[in-house]
Order: structure tokens, then C-alpha cells, then sequence
């Protein structure tokens, strides 16, 4: 029997493709996983003020094997990054940071935080999941 893995893989909605294409580079590499993410049909950011999203994303980070960040540069300029890394090394999470390809500058905020930098590439992604998480 496969282990399931719990991964909270954090995103900007801005950027809705490049967390569904990772879900799906997951998905074709056989990895079993719950997704514990903040979903984009229930998005907390709108509802309410910056304590309960955060309390939200501590309640979703908690239970999870390992937290993944798209390292794009954007992840350097949103507000909520700092928090979701401070969230995860609170619990001890590993993070994992996916840089995208052919991309010149990526966000060192997120690289210092990873236990692991992988590209944009399911092997790579299902790999650094299965050690680390």
C-alpha cells in the first residue's frame, strides 16, 4: 500500500495555472496526496480579516507531511509568504521550493526557507515529496 501524503502546496491566486500544474505533475508521477491548500472556490483571503486567514492556514499546515511554494518572484512580494514559512517552521515542516523554468530571478525569501530547491519538474517535485515528506 502507497503512503498518502498531506501537502500544502501555498500559491498565489494570481498565479491559479502554475498551482494546477503542479498538482498535476504530482498527479502523473502516481504520487497519492490530500491537498490541504486553500482551495480557489473557498478562498479565506476574502472573508474576513488577517487573523483568521492566518489562523486558517495554521489549521491547514498543521496536519500536512510537507509544505510546497512556487519560488517565482512574485512569492517575494506577497504579504502572506513570510507568514505561511514562519507557520511551517513553527511545526517543523519541511519545505519544498519549486523554481520555474527558464525563470532569471526566483524568490530567495522562499529559497532560504527550503530544505529543498527542485525545478518545475514532476520527478523532481514527487521525489523531494517522498524524502522529505
Amino acid at each position: 500500500m502507497s503512503k498518502t501524503y498531506r501537502l500544502f502546496i501555498s500559491h498565489s491566486w494570481s498565479y491559479d495555472k502554475n498551482y494546477q500544474r503542479v498538482v498535476e505533475l504530482i498527479q502523473e508521477q502516481g504520487i497519492s496526496f490530500y491537498d490541504h491548500s486553500v482551495p480557489k472556490n473557498d478562498p479565506i483571503h476574502t472573508n474576513g480579516t488577517d487573523k483568521q486567514l492566518h489562523d486558517a492556514i495554521d489549521a491547514k499546515m498543521k496536519g500536512t507531511s510537507c509544505i510546497l511554494i512556487l519560488a517565482g518572484v512574485y512569492a517575494s512580494y506577497s504579504k502572506w509568504i513570510k507568514k505561511e514559512i514562519a507557520i511551517a517552521e513553527s511545526y517543523g515542516k519541511s519545505i519544498i521550493a519549486i523554481e520555474p523554468w527558464d525563470s532569471d530571478r526566483t524568490s530567495t525569501v522562499v529559497k532560504n526557507a527550503a530544505d529543498k530547491i527542485v525545478k518545475w519538474q514532476g520527478k523532481s517535485i514527487a521525489d523531494a515529496i517522498k524524502e522529505l515528506g
